[in-house]
Order: structure tokens, then C-alpha cells, then sequence
């Protein structure tokens, strides 16, 4: 008889890419074997190596939010499995596609002292969609009915929504015998390689608010991080002559209505009090502007989410509908749209924008807001540019321009710093698989320090063509920023400087290592293919004294334009 642990292995293998799954991440373990020796099996199904767990899970991650695809990862046992967390929980957040498959003992070995044992059932609590306690395998009839449907479930669970937990008991022998491939059943499934059970969405219409249909005047377009349809909530906001405020990942900052120095004009108390919005409303998870949420409790405010657990973190919304009317053409609201409205908007970015441009032209030295926008353009069209959570993607959202440019990614689920080089390298693999240019990536050197683990791919894996460039100002830049930075063991306590020599770092991974001093060095630097690592040096003091005077210029030219 069929080894049953493989006989399980292969079925849910199987229906995985049955339900669409290309790319697959394990992690090395014994109990996981008859997954890994599947995975490893299956034709269709790319499969990534990793040592570490936790780069693992962020490297699925990457793959999952880049592809726009479930990407299931593998662990075995014990504290492994506890390694995905950080990564299920950005998942969660994020509303990526993980499909968690955590080997396990089975029940007679739990709760004994056996090797490696840990209570696995519902280890990520609410942070999963779904959670599924596969049985023990047994050689009955209805196994693999039982296998596929859960798989189906599961997969329908995770796309579009998040992270799902599948947790999957093996007993001994782990390994198949080649010599017995009897079943009582066959382990196909359906013919012409349709999955088990075919999930058809469920389409039905909005319930739209006159203000969506009828749009007002004074309104303003907030998008954010997991947009699904950002050309949807372009059309709109033009349509109805609105500005948009579009963070860089949303795939929104394109036309004339955006407004690229969002987050300082609205920073500005006169520039609020005298273009108050009536309505704003927010799509996806917007979350960089801490003055942005100011004009939520100030106006109406509308949430545009499917998902039931939608993001208004500042409790404001009054109504939450799943998707944006399609506005015909711009007359069908021009009885209440104000050009002086729009035009007050675009006159005051105008002004900003210049002024932003203006002073970090004249600077020779690569800021990381310099870095930020430059990285931004030279990278240009068909290029993945992913940007770390804490301070790198803050400096873009404020120079980057509107416009053609890369696909920009972050981990704004929870915004940690975890897994970022992990997370690169999977987005920036997925995305040559399917015929993208370079891949870029903007991190802090403590993100880097967090997942160098990241940074180790293996002999025979695929490597992406990925140029990571270091902010290195040798400790916690954000935290400079904030109220706490003149405290006494401020260094010591948030700062937390490393001395961390990345050269070495760099070699010992087997990735080309670069030191950019200039502005006018960063081009030829991002120029070649591979693996690579940038560093550019940079002070914290300065950083925080360059901000707030480029900060406050903004604002000063903003005003001047709005009182001219």
C-alpha cells in the first residue's frame, strides 16, 4: 500500500496547482518531507529552497504580492512553524495570498514531550482567513475528495483576502516506497486539470451613496496601499474633479489631478483651513500621512473596500462601500464640479513641487529624499522598485513624481521591518517570471541587519536581477523624528547604533557590493544585473535638520501661491 503521508502530499500538491498556484517556498525539516518531496516533484510549480523559516515565509510573500497569486510555504514542526508568524501577520494586513502549510505530529506524539512538538492548532489565531486541521492520512475511500475540497476552500479563503493555515499531521515512514504505489481510490482529480471544486465570485451591485453617484464639489480622493483597480479610482476622481492623494504603491499617482506634496500641504493648518474638503474618501489602506487623518474627522468620510475587515483606523467612516461608481464622462457631474476647486489643489502642488525640486536639485549629496526620487526615475517603466516600511517609503511618498514609472511595493500590512530583503527578492523573482525588467529595492540599514538571512539564496536557485540600495546612517533614523530624540540615552535606547560593515556582509552572501558617496554617481551605480547591494552613508542629525527645512519650504511656497 501507497505510503498514505504521500499519498496526501501529492493530492494536495496536485490541487494546488490545479487552483492556480506556480510558485511554491520550503523550508527544510524532517517531518515536512513528503510536502517537500511533492512540491519538489510537480512539473508546474517553481520551487525556492530556504534555510531560515522567517525568510522563507518572506520570501513567499514577495512572490504572493508581486504575482498576485496564492504561494503556499512549507515548514515542519515546532518552532519552525512559530518563524512565519511575523510574515502571516504582514500577509494578514496586507491581504496577500499565503497559503501556510505547517507539518506536524501526529495527535499520539502531541502533549508528550516528543522532539519538536508545539501546539500548532490555530498557532496564528485570527491573523488566518482559514484554518484547516488535515487528519491523520488513511487508505480509505473519500480521502481524496476530502483532500482536494480543502485545498479548494483554502485557495478561495486566501485570494485577495490573506494569509490561510493548513496544518498537516505526517506519520512514520516520511519518505515514499517507490516499489508500492497501490491506493484504494484513485488520486486524481478532476479531468482536463480543473480543480476540485470551481469557485465562481459572487457579483453583485454596490449600494452606492448619492455622494459617490452625485459627487460634490469639494471632494478629495485618498488611495492607498492593496488597490485593486487604481485606472477605477483615476476615472473617478477626474471625472468628478477631485484631487487625488496617492501614496506610491497604490498605482494611482498618474494624470493631472495628483498631488504628489500631499502630506506637507496638509501638514499646513492654513492651507486646510482654506481648502477643506466636504467629502473624502478613501481607497485601499492609506496609512503615510499622519496629518492626512485630520481631514477625515473634519469631513465626511467614505471607506471603498470589499473586504469586511476594511481600513478606516481613525473610526471615521460614515458609510463603507465595496467599490467606486463608474462615472459615464465628466459631464455626468459637471452640474457640481468647481474648477476653482481642482485648480486651487493643482496651483499649490505646483508651487511645492518646484520648490521640492528646486532644493533637492542643488543638493550633491544623496539625501534620502534625493535617493528616494532619483531611484524613483532612473529605474523607469517595467522595473520593480520595492521600498522598506519605515522612513524610505515616507521620503517617496513625499518626492516622488506623478506619472509612468516602477511598480512600487512596500509591506504596509503592519509595517514592520522585518523580511524586507526577503520580501524584494521574492516580488523581484516573480516579476522577471513573467517578462519584467530590473528589480530595485530602498531599505534602511537596520532592515537590512533584521533579514541578511535574506540575502543568502543557494547554490542552484534562481537569483533575481534585484540592486538593493542601504541607507546606512548607522542606527534608527525614524526615531530622530520623533518627540523622545533629545532624551538622555536616546542612542542607546532607539537610535541604536550597529557599526555594521555591510562590504563584509555583502561578500559573505555572494552579492557585488558598491559605496555611492554622491548624487551624481547614483545612476551608473544602478546600471548592471545580479545581485547587489548600494550603500550610501548618511547622518541622522542632518537627515532630520534637511527634512524640516525642505519641509517647511514647501509649505511657505504652497501658501504663496494660494494667497496669489
Amino acid at each position: 500500500m501507497l505510503n498514505p503521508g504521500t499519498a496526501l502530499a501529492r493530492v494536495l500538491v496536485d490541487e494546488l496547482a490545479r487552483g492556480g498556484v506556480t510558485e511554491a517556498v520550503i523550508a527544510p525539516g524532517s517531518r515536512s518531507a513528503p510536502l517537500a518531496i511533492a512540491f519538489a516533484s510537480h512539473p508546474g510549480i517553481r520551487l525556492h529552497v530556504r534555510i531560515d523559516e522567517r525568510s522563507a515565509a518572506f520570501l513567499a510573500l514577495g512572490l504572493a504580492k508581486a504575482s498576485g497569486t496564492p504561494v503556499p510555504v512549507v515548514c515542519t514542526s515546532g518552532t519552525a512553524a512559530a518563524n512565519f508568524h511575523p510574515a502571516v501577520l504582514e500577509a494578514a494586513h496586507s491581504r496577500i495570498s499565503l497559503v501556510v502549510l505547517t507539518a506536524d505530529r501526529p495527535p499520539e506524539l502531541r502533549g508528550t514531550g516528543a522532539n519538536q512538538t508545539v501546539d500548532q492548532i490555530k498557532l496564528y489565531g485570527d491573523a488566518v482567513g482559514l484554518f484547516a486541521e488535515l487528519g491523520i492520512a488513511e487508505a480509505r475511500t473519500g480521502s481524496v475528495g476530502y483532500w482536494r475540497s480543502v485545498i479548494c476552500r483554502a485557495l478561495a479563503a486566501a485570494t485577495g483576502n490573506g494569509p490561510v493555515h493548513l496544518n498537516v499531521a505526517f506519520r512514520e515512514p516520511l519518505i515514499p516506497d517507490p516499489a508500492d504505489e497501490e491506493w484504494p481510490e484513485p488520486l486524481a482529480g478532476r479531468p482536463d486539470g480543473k480543480p476540485w471544486t470551481v469557485i465562481h465570485p459572487v457579483s453583485a451591485p454596490a449600494e452606492m451613496v448619492d455622494e459617490l453617484v452625485d459627487p460634490p464639489q469639494r471632494g478629495i480622493l485618498v488611495v492607498g496601499d492593496g488597490t485593486g483597480q487604481p485606472d477605477d479610482a483615476v476615472a473617478f476622481a477626474q471625472a468628478a474633479g477631485w484631487p487625488i492623494f496617492a501614496e506610491p504603491m497604490s498605482g494611482a499617482r498618474i494624470g493631472p489631478n495628483a498631488v504628489t506634496t500631499y502630506s506637507q500641504l496638509v501638514a499646513t493648518p492654513e492651507i486646510v483651513s482654506r481648502l477643506r474638503p466636504e467629502l473624502v474618501v478613501t481607497v485601499g489602506k492609506p496609512g503615510l500621512a499622519k496629518f492626512l487623518h485630520n481631514l477625515y474627522s473634519q469631513s465626511r468620510h467614505i471607506v471603498v473596500d470589499p473586504n469586511a475587515q476594511w481600513a478606516d483606523p481613525t473610526r471615521t467612516a460614515r458609510e463603507v462601500v465595496s467599490t467606486l461608481p463608474t462615472l459615464k464622462s465628466a459631464r455626468q457631474s459637471s452640474a457640481r464640479q468647481s474648477p476653482e476647486w481642482l485648480g486651487a489643489w493643482q496651483h499649490v502642488e505646483a508651487a511645492g513641487r518646484a520648490e521640492l525640486d528646486r532644493i533637492l536639485g542643488r543638493e550633491p549629496e544623496l539625501s534620502e529624499l534625493r535617493l528616494a526620487r532619483d531611484m524613483a526615475e532612473l529605474a523607469g517603466p517595467n522595473t520593480m522598485f520595492f521600498v522598506g516600511s519605515s522612513m524610505p517609503i515616507r521620503c517617496l511618498d513625499l518626492v516622488m513624481r506623478a506619472g509612468a514609472g516602477p511598480w512600487v511595493l512596500a509591506n504596509r500590512g503592519v509595517s514592520g521591518i522585518d523580511g524586507c530583503i526577503s520580501t524584494a527578492v521574492g516580488a523581484a523573482l516573480a516579476h522577471q517570471a513573467t517578462g519584467g525588467g530590473p528589480s530595485f529595492a530602498m531599505l534602511g540599514d537596520l532592515a537590512v541587519i533584521h533579514d541578511q538571512n535574506g540575502l543568502v539564496i543557494g547554490p542552484g536557485e534562481p537569483r533575481p536581477d534585484l540592486t538593493i540600495a542601504l541607507v546606512n546612517n548607522d542606527g534608527g533614523g525614524i526615531f530622530s523624528f520623533l518627540p523622545y530624540a533629545g532624551m538622555d540615552q536616546f542612542d542607546k535606547l532607539f537610535g541604536t547604533p550597529h557599526g555594521v560593515d555591510f562590504a563584509h556582509m555583502a561578500a559573505a552572501a555572494g552579492w557585488d557590493y558598491q559605496r555611492v558617496a554622491g548624487a551624481d554617481e547614483l545612476s551608473g551605480a544602478l546600471k548592471g544585473g545580479g545581485t547587489r547591494l548600494l550603500e550610501i552613508r548618511t547622518d541622522r542629525e542632518a537627515s532630520v535638520a534637511f527634512q524640516r527645512r525642505l519641509r517647511a519650504a514647501i509649505s511657505k511656497a504652497a501658501l504663496a501661491a494660494l494667497d496669489g
